[in-house]
């Protein structure tokens, strides 16, 4: 998420690979944080930045200004080091940088026309895709070795999106996943499945990588809706959960099953909603089809962490009973410009505006 309106203090926010920490920057520079224990671990004031990507929880941060001084160009991407406070490398393109992704092998830079693919360690240029133009620099990233996927919308005027195999520098596949111009892209972290929803808002697909199939449809809602993110389960197993936000202030979760390899599936079920200022009627059969027996057995409890546009971060406990009965519960909440090293909590936001999460799966 990256150049939020000015009246949100919050510009940008990206977890890292793993999920283990995150990176929010608003105008006055940047901070890092740990995600389970809600430690600012780093920070620096220096400035607007408009995307801060982590590699994992090292030293090593891909930052790019936001222009509001000459020195952060949004021309200009800078690998910096948190331990020495000091560039390591600063790339410099022709137009300005909309996505930087990155794991230990590629790094992966998203410009309106353009993707460029370079080796993490060498910084040597690897292959070059031209793109559609792409406003938003929407793409999604599967940082896991052996699946690294790369996948960039192919049309304008329709949600296809290309699916690009970062290893081996060729391309995978094209999908033709919806009717209207893609909004939102989500790989999952193994490279296994790709989400993505179209700027109607209503209907999330989600396809089957490997063989470009579409294994999942999930309704998110009747009325239009612009989706902010959407977030599979960080596991290196089959991901079997997924969120999504949108500008309706609300968290979607969607279960994925497990009965991946039978052509003639069961309809996935849609786990719940929030909306993050009341987390009743998590629920509502009025507005959302709800198939109960159709929940994955074998999930039991998802953690899922929000980053607001206003600054909060919140962390919700999604509970299913052996009924296969739903709950939602807000198991910690603290403001992100005003948390200190010791991650003291503060009191609730009155309204929220979504910007980006996570998932965790445990364990009942």
């Amino acid at each position: 998420m990256a150049n939020q309106p000015s009246s949100y203090p919050i510009l940008c926010a990206s977890f890292n690979q793993d999920n283990s920490g995150f990176a929010i920057s608003t105008k006055d520079g940047f901070k890092i944080f740990d995600s389970k224990t809600g430690r600012l671990c780093y920070e620096r004031a220096v400035g607007a930045f408009v995307i801060v990507e982590m590699l994992y929880s090292s030293s090593l941060l891909a930052i790019v200004g936001a222009g509001e001084q000459p020195s952060l160009s949004p021309r200009r991407l800078c690998l910096f080091n948190t331990t020495t406070n000091a560039p390591l490398r600063e790339m410099t393109f022709l137009t300005s940088i909309l996505a930087v992704r990155l794991n230990r092998k590629r790094l992966v830079v998203v410009l309106q026309e353009k993707t460029y693919i370079y080796d993490s360690n060498s910084l040597a240029i690897l292959d070059t895709v031209d793109t559609v133009p792409n406003l938003k620099g929407l793409c999604a990233f599967s940082p896991s070795l052996d699946g690294c996927f790369l996948a960039l919308p192919a049309s304008m005027t329709k949600g296809s999106v290309l699916v690009y195999n970062v290893m081996e520098l060729q391309s995978h596949c094209e999908i033709d996943a919806h009717r209207s111009p893609l909004a939102a892209i989500a790989l999952s972290c193994n490279g296994t499945y790709i989400a993505t929803a179209s700027e109607q808002g209503t209907i999330i697909r989600v396809h089957l990588v490997s063989e470009a199939t579409k294994s999942y449809s999930f309704r998110r809602g009747t009325y239009p809706s612009t989706i902010f993110s959407l977030s599979f389960a960080p596991s290196l197993q089959l991901p079997d959960i997924l969120a999504a936000t949108s500008s309706s202030g609300s968290v979607h979760i969607f279960s994925l099953g497990f009965e991946t390899n039978q052509r003639n599936k069961k309809s996935s079920s849609f786990l719940g909603s929030i909306l993050p200022d009341s987390v009743n009627d998590a629920l509502d059969p009025a507005h959302h089809h709800v198939l109960h027996n159709a929940v994955s057995a074998g999930v039991r409890r998802a953690v899922v962490s929000l980053i607001a546009y206003n600054g909060y971060f919140q962390e919700y406990k999604l509970s299913i009973n052996n009924q296969n009965e739903s709950s939602w519960s807000l198991e910690r909440e603290f403001n992100l410009l005003t948390v200190i090293s010791d991650s003291r909590e503060s009191s609730r936001c009155q309204s929220l505006q979504l910007c980006t999460s996570h998932l965790q799966t445990k364990p009942w």
